[in-house]
């Protein structure tokens, strides 16, 4: 097949611009093929090269004792004991989603594990953060059922536990709806394996399914924005096996359990593209690749599908000389391909080789590590400041509390997701400990032992992950925002009584071509980074989306936040539920009149605006501390987040089945200030307003339920950590009560918390 002529034309549909392609010129001293077009184009796009977000990353803590990988590789490492890691990261699959839910979802989840164990880890847990537009629109059921499936279906078949997560509904995610999947697996230190092509002679070969044309230019879908030809994009959209991604797990770990392995990489975003420049490019070497001796999966297809394919479950491996035979083998008898199809070079060169021809010759740095480096120009909406005015006394009070805290317990973004999560198995390899619906999944680390306890009978070592978001938030002010989604995703990893310890993210923006969304986006990342210094969360791998939107219309900037603790014994982990009667419950943090972008404010009044809570991040790490040491004492923890203190209480009731009789009268006063309409403040002292104290969403706030006989205790550690400590009453009987303005039963609660969710995915809301 003759390839075609490399036009003006043909460049602006590989989306390079002028400037990168004369780049393209200069490196190669010619005109490139079209093979090396479209190498180009793929490791140039948003999507692999991060060019438009990646000299903003100095802004991220990246090390700590704990840190045994950053960002760089598949995916991030920390040490947790007795030998052991944790390997884990997130990324997205929002634009294939959209295009194909079942499909985009399950090949997004099959990526992420294989980024796990392409590093020597098995994958023990997943989450997903999930966002979509309204319920009420039969579209975005669509996509919610297709999504939640298509998890569901590669999760379940390759026997990972899908663990936890968190979706959330607004109109701005109508024409582009986020999938973002994290996975973590564990790993012996000493059986960690990289993406490094090193050792000139070495054996490279192509390992799993056979290539098709599926997934072809698909990071290159990913780093443009949506317009009216969506549909058109399916073939972009990969297509993923999940019984044999399981072979591939299998058959990877006994190569690398037999010592065969120098370096491995999945072919996932550009496929054999990346993983072979990348590879060369860590290692300082080159690649020689003979794609005509790759397996097929469809006639006719040229050296540029082979190159810039995504099908799914495949791997290219380099292995050391002379044992290439053993490798084979093993993949042989797992029932997968298995191919020598190059050798690692010492010229620093990717060749690509077709039928004894050269069809690509590139220096393999240039194009995983050298390309653009955009310092994107970025602005301050002149809209922003609007955004955030809100004076709290044009807003009216409810004149029923108990209505209000039902349909804020019946709203899509509070109430309980089981309808979701009952479809994932969340028990299999029997190691989950909190199943979905807590504030933070916990699993147990069989066969961790923390150094100097090993003779502890039952000890186990424990891991915490949950992933935050509030986009709201991130909205009216994103570095704020930005903060409060490590803050969030960390409090509730203390909630479950284990200590935060580092971080993923996935960050998922508009067009970072306007300057209003490269704002956005910068401050998001200055939030982020200096939450993560302060409570000590080193962000050690993660993802940017970018063109999220459609004719014009970006989502809500979302930078979800995965977070992972340790806890030195899963034994000693806590719930949000109530679990006996006659505990008492206490309020640990302050209390403010804080009502912008709240999710009170949003369902009961349709206002989305104001400035979100005020953070303080040490008061942050030390309420981790409290809770760290307050663990042996506490019967629940609870986060106070979406819906405010009446919320967070209700929740934990109804976890527990158990009622409760509590008062928010002695919460003290405080001074308040915040913008008005037509500038300047109000100020004054007071009384908080009683749907703020109710509903207001401050931050740094736990709800904490304990015996009676343990309240002095508590009280000396909260001295101790320099925090507030308020009693708000007891648990006990069958209703749920505040101050004589709220008084349900709990099974009202349970009814409208459980099944909301249930009523609008089948559209009958109401």
């Amino acid at each position: 097949m003759r390839e075609p002529e490399i036009t003006e034309e043909l460049i602006r549909e590989h989306g390079l611009t002028a400037a990168e392609y004369a780049r393209v010129l200069d490196i190669l001293g010619r005109p490139p093929t079209f093979t090396e077009l479209g190498i180009f184009s793929v490791m140039w796009s948003e999507h692999c090269s991060y060019k438009s977000s990646r000299i903003h990353f100095r802004n991220f803590p990246m090390s700590a004792p704990w840190v045994v990988q950053g960002p760089g590789e598949n995916a991030g490492i920390i040490d947790i004991g007795s030998g052991l890691c944790a390997v884990f990261k997130m990324e997205s699959h929002n634009h294939p989603s959209f295009i194909e839910p079942y499909q985009g979802a399950a090949t997004g989840v099959g990526g992420i594990l294989r980024d796990i164990f392409t590093m020597g880890a098995r994958p023990v847990a997943s989450l997903n953060s999930l966002r979509f537009g309204s319920l009420d629109d039969p579209l975005q059921r669509h996509l919610l059922s297709g999504v939640v499936s298509g998890i569901a279906g590669y999760g379940n078949c390759i026997g990972v536990p899908t663990v936890g997560g968190d979706v959330y509904f607004h109109p701005c995610y109508a024409g582009n709806i986020l999938v973002n999947v994290f996975s973590l697996g564990i790993v012996k230190r000493e059986k960690i394996f990289r993406g490094s092509a090193s050792g000139a002679g070495n054996p490279v070969i192509y390992v799993g399914s056979k290539t098709g044309r599926d997934g072809i230019h698909g990071v290159t879908m990913a780093s443009e924005e949506f317009t009216d030809d969506a549909d058109q994009k399916k073939p972009n959209v990969q297509v993923g096996d999940p019984f044999t991604e399981k072979l591939l797990l299998e058959a990877c770990l006994e190569a690398m359990d037999r010592d065969l392995i120098v370096g491995i990489q999945d072919m996932g975003g550009a496929g054999l593209t990346s993983s072979s420049s990348e590879m060369a490019g860590r290692a300082g070497t080159g690649i020689e690749l003979h794609i005509e001796k790759i397996p097929p999966r469809e006639k006719d297809m040229i050296p540029y599908e082979f190159m810039l394919s995504e099908s799914q479950e495949r791997m290219l491996i380099v292995v050391k000389k002379g044992r290439e035979g053993e490798l084979l083998e093993i993949f042989r008898k797992w029932d997968l391909e298995a191919v020598v199809v190059g050798q690692v070079t010492d010229d620093g060169f990717l060749s690509v080789l077709w039928n004894g021809g050269t069809v690509a010759r590139i220096p393999a740095s240039k194009i995983s590590s050298e390309a653009p480096l955009y310092d994107r120009p970025y602005e301050r909406p002149p809209w922003q400041d609007g955004l955030q005015r809100l004076d709290h006394r044009s807003i009216g009070l409810p004149t029923d509390y108990n209505e209000v805290l039902i349909r804020l317990l019946s709203a899509p973004n509070i109430a309980s997701k089981r309808k979701i999560w009952q479809q994932y198995d969340h028990m299999v390899r029997t190691n989950t400990v909190v199943l979905p619906g807590s504030d933070a999944a916990v699993i147990r680390v069989k066969g961790g032992l923390v150094k100097g306890r090993e003779n502890d009978e039952g000890l186990e070592t424990g891991i915490a992950m949950s992933v935050d978001c509030s986009s709201r938030y991130c909205l009216l002010d994103p570095h704020l925002g930005g903060m409060h989604a490590v803050a969030e995703a960390a409090r509730n990893i203390a909630c479950c009584g284990a200590v935060p310890r580092a971080v993923t993210d996935n960050l998922n923006f508009g067009n970072p071509e306007k300057p209003e969304v490269m704002w956005q986006f910068v401050n998001a990342v200055k939030g982020i980074g200096e939450a993560c210094r302060a409570l000590e969360t080193p962000v050690v791998s993660g993802n940017v989306s970018f063109y999220n939107e459609t004719k014009g219309t970006a989502i809500h900037p979302t930078p979800t936040i995965g977070m992972v603790g340790i806890l030195d014994d899963v034994r000693r982990h806590l719930t949000q539920a109530f679990k006996f009667e006659g505990d008492i419950v206490l309020l640990l943090g302050t209390t403010k009149e804080e009502l912008g972008g709240s999710e009170y404010l949003a369902v009961i009044h349709g206002i989305e605006r104001g400035m979100p809570p005020s953070l303080d991040l040490d008061a942050e790490k030390r309420l981790h501390g409290l809770l760290f040491e307050a663990v042996p004492f506490l019967h629940s923890a609870h986060d106070c987040s979406e819906g405010g203190l009446a919320v967070a209480l209700a929740e934990s009731a109804i976890a527990g089945g158990i009622g409760a009789d509590l008062s928010l009268k002695r919460l003290p006063r405080y001074p308040i200030d915040y913008p008005v309409e037509g500038g300047g403040t109000a100020e004054g002292a007071g009384p908080i307003r009683k749907d703020a104290l109710f509903f207001g969403e401050s931050a740094g706030r736990v709800v904490v339920s304990l015996e009676e006989c343990n309240l002095e205790a508590v009280k000396i550690l909260a001295g101790k950590w320099r925090l507030p400590l308020f009693e708000l009453g007891g648990t006990g009987g069958g209703r749920f009560r505040i101050d004589g303005e709220i008084d349900l039963p709990v099974d009202d609660l349970s009814t409208a918390f459980n099944d909301s969710l249930m009523r609008y995915v089948a559209g009958r809301n109401g």
